[in-house]
């Protein structure tokens, strides 16, 4: 038998992975619905009186953990060198910035608006991604985020009764993941797993050093805690760990381009999870305007498909 060179080989392996698009997409999928649950226990935390900081810490403290207990073991510590750490910086105060904003808001709306919220990121990076990232301009893409926006409008609408503030933290989070989505795809040369870990890291040591100052206040709340919320609060980093390891495994083996229209299945996630534990369903209007959010993104993600495979 003819011997195959080192990058054929790897290029045959990276073919193998590809051609299971299934399983990328039941990847995805699981990876949603872990994200999902880790946004229900966060909020259900917060109703319960565990603070923000805290609640945040405990998660990326047992997510870095899980993360290093995975993959260390077979990379190694060399998994942690990257070629731009000064862009790993910024994505993980982009990723930080993120997840206050977004559980902030989450503790002021219910889980359905929220989530459909910050569902304008994805088409906000298509949008500016030209300009950042020099990829070519399509119309397709400004009218799909122009539309996306009319949708969160409608969530958003004076008449819906939404907290101000939990809408502003939203769009916050929003701009911040557009900023995650985008630095990610600038660090294209480094590892998946590198740059999971060093987001994992830089946001552990970031909320490790403020702890001092918030723990003492927060000690009675959490000798409070019964055991279930303990297990509640232990399982946000193991849920948020998992969820970002199946996407990593997601995108190893099925395109970007297919797996974008099954990311919006995260709003139906989040409103099921939304009426099974508050009883709460979005009123006519608001399932409008999440509608035709998903509808902007699909469709778009479709074109970019089809552009792709052209």
């Amino acid at each position: 038998m003819p011997r195959v060179s080192a990058p054929n080989a790897k290029a045959s392996a990276f073919a193998l992975m590809a051609q299971r698009p299934l399983f990328g997409i039941a990847s995805q999928l699981c990876s949603l619905l872990l994200l999902t649950t880790l946004d229900g226990m966060g909020k259900w935390l917060m109703s319960v009186g565990v603070t923000l900081l805290v609640l945040c810490w405990f998660r990326y403290v047992v997510h870095l953990t899980l993360l290093l207990a995975i993959i260390l073991p077979s990379r190694g510590l060399g998994v942690f060198k990257s070629q731009m750490p000064k862009l790993q910086l910024l994505r993980a105060a982009a990723m930080l910035g993120s997840t206050l904003s977004f559980f902030t808001a989450l503790s002021y709306l219910h889980q359905a608006e929220a989530t459909a919220i910050i569902f304008i990121a994805p088409l906000l990076m298509l949008a500016i991604a030209p300009w950042i990232l020099k990829e070519p301009s399509r119309k397709s893409r400004w009218i799909a985020a122009g539309v996306g926006l009319i949708g969160v409008l409608i969530i958003v609408r004076p008449s819906s009764g939404l907290s101000t503030l939990g809408v502003i933290m939203g769009l916050v989070s929003a701009c911040l993941m557009t900023a995650q989505h985008l630095l990610t795809r600038m660090l294209a040369r480094d590892s998946s797993f590198t740059t999971v870990l060093w987001s994992g890291a830089i946001g552990t040591v970031a909320l490790t050093l403020y702890l001092p100052f918030i723990l003492p206040s927060a000690l009675n709340t959490l000798q409070s805690l019964s055991g279930g919320n303990w297990l509640i609060l232990l399982s946000c980093g193991v849920a948020g760990g998992l969820g970002h390891l199946l996407q990593i495994q997601a995108y190893r083996y099925a395109p970007a381009s297919l797996l974008a229209p099954f990311i919006y299945v995260q709003i139906t996630f989040a409103a099921s999870l939304g009426w099974l534990v508050w009883s709460h369903i979005p009123d006519a209007t608001t399932w409008l305007g999440i509608s035709i959010i998903c509808a902007s993104g699909i469709v778009n993600s479709l074109i970019e498909w089809s552009n792709s495979r052209r």
